[in-house]
Formats: structure tokens, C-alpha cells, sequence
């Protein structure tokens, strides 16, 4: 089975952006729906086509009936427990309809029927952001596989797991590692800020996120940690001027409409 055109991958950026996935609401009642009505009774004249299940499943998670999404993708893992990527899609699923243990479960049975290093990265961010050292074990497993392809994902791992731990200075070399092979990683620029920030180094900090919206100025957070970076040094409208770029390209960045607000600033 092949989902060719399927957007469902659990990637880094989705669970990195994971902080603002409380802006969706999850439904769990299916409404009438045109589309997903229409596609169902396509369905019923061809059920073997995979091309309208994934459609089903997608059109389920874009109205965020996340329940049906994971009972049809459960029905299709019924007919082929050995497909990888149908257990890659129930984990982002299980992610994005915020739990967890599910979604590493999910990506754990996908590796064990097909270890693709980016279900290894994914599945050692997630470990990373809950804390647990097999984030550092899979990195390590990413680094002795594929160190030319892998090492930029395996350092940003093990940084990642140490900001989480609290252990900033620990972190910032792996960070350090991550940008040095690919200096466009944008989270990694974002997670060593995060570590300056918490060594209160905000100047230093300041000087890391510039340099990442220089080299993608539509890179939401990293205004958004300028912006927290100036309020700690007291620079109010310079604060106050990168939470405004964050929401200019996230409308819905509900951290930078907050802290405009408690600055007196309406959005």
C-alpha cells in the first residue's frame, strides 16, 4: 500500500511546533460534511481505493475529527499491519491529537517494520520533549547509521533533550554541533537562544535569533524569543516590535498575542 500524495509525516517542525497545538480544537463528533460525506459513498462504489481512504483520513484531520481519522487508519493497519507508513500516520494523528504515548507507540511499531531515519528523528524529538534518555540513545543510533546524513538531527536531538532537562550549558554544544552542519537549522537556533535565555545571556541570545531571521525572516519564534529576549533587558518597543513580527507571520501565535497584551499592546 502506498499513500503517495498523503501530507502525514511526523517531522520535527510539526513537533516543535508543537507548543501552539492547543489553537486547535479537537472534535470528536463528525458533523455533516459535504466532502467527507461524498467521499464515503465514493468509498462504497470503490472500496479498494486507496487513493479515497487517504483522502477520508486527510479530510477527517483537516476538520479535526481526529477519533474517525484514527479508526479509518486503524481499519487500513487491520489489512496491513506491515505497512510502516500507515503506523507513521497514525502517529501523527496520535500527535497532533495531543497524546503522546500513542503517537510513540505508533512510530515505534513503524521502525520496527522500517526503520527510516526520519521516524528515528522523529520519534527522538518527541523522547526529547518528555524527557527520557532514549532520546539520546536514538541519536546516538542515528549518528553510528548515517553519520554524513544523520549527524545534524542527532546533534539537535541531544541538544534538545538537554534544554528540557534544565541543563542549558550541556545543550549548547550539541547545538553548536547541529548549526555548524547545516546553519540553516532554524530550531536549532531557536533552542540554543532558549539555553542563552535561561543563563540569562540575553544579548547573546539576541545575537543568535538575528541571525536566524536573517536567514529566514518569516521564522515566527525566533521574533517571538527576540521578543522576550528585549523585554528581559528592558527594551520595551523593540520588545514589543518582535512580538508583532511573530504574529505578522503567525496570526494565531497565541504566546505573542499574550505578551503584547500584558505590554499594554491590543492585537
Amino acid at each position: 500500500m502506498t499513500f503517495s500524495k498523503f501530507i502525514f509525516f511526523i517531522a520535527v517542525p510539526l513537533i516543535l511546533s508543537s507548543c501552539n497545538s492547543d489553537k486547535k480544537e479537537i472534535k470528536h463528533h463528525p458533523e455533516n460534511s459535504n466532502s467527507i460525506e461524498l467521499l464515503k459513498a465514493d468509498i462504497k462504489k470503490y472500496p479498494d481505493s486507496l487513493m479515497l481512504i487517504q483522502n477520508l483520513i486527510e479530510e477527517y484531520r483537516n476538520e479535526n475529527y481526529y477519533d474517525s481519522a484514527i479508526l479509518v487508519t486503524d481499519q487500513e493497519i487491520a489489512k496491513d499491519s506491515n505497512n510502516a507508513y500507515l503506523w507513521n500516520i497514525k502517529a501523527t494523528l496520535f500527535f497532533e491529537n495531543r497524546d503522546t504515548l500513542k503517537a510513540i507507540d505508533a512510530l515505534e511499531k513503524a521502525i520496527e517494520v522500517f526503520p527510516l531515519p526520519e521516524y528515528l528523528v522523529a520519534l527522538g524529538t518527541i523522547y526529547a520533549e518528555i524527557r527520557s534518555k532514549n532520546a539520546l540513545m536514538i541519536a546516538d543510533e542515528l549518528l553510528e547509521r548515517n553519520r554524513m546524513k544523520s549527524a545534524k538531527d542527532a546533534w539537535f536531538i541531544k541538544g534538545l533533550y538537554y534544554n528540557y532537562i534544565n541543563e542549558p550549558k550541556n545543550a549548547i554544544p550539541f547545538l553548536d554541533s547541529c548549526l555548524s552542519t547545516d546553519y540553516t537549522y532554524m530550531y536549532a537556533y531557536r533552542e540554543k537562544a532558549i539555553a542563552l535565555y535561561n543563563l540569562s545571556k540575553y544579548k547573546d541570545a539576541i545575537d543568535v535569533l538575528k541571525r536566524a531571521v536573517t536567514i529566514q525572516n518569516n521564522f515566527d519564534e525566533g521574533y517571538f524569543w527576540l521578543g522576550k529576549c528585549y523585554e528581559k533587558l528592558g527594551q520595551k518597543e523593540d520588545a514589543i516590535e518582535s512580538y508583532q513580527n511573530a504574529l505578522l507571520y503567525d496570526k494565531d501565535y497565541v504566546e505573542a498575542r499574550e505578551a503584547l497584551n500584558k505590554l499594554g499592546i491590543k492585537n
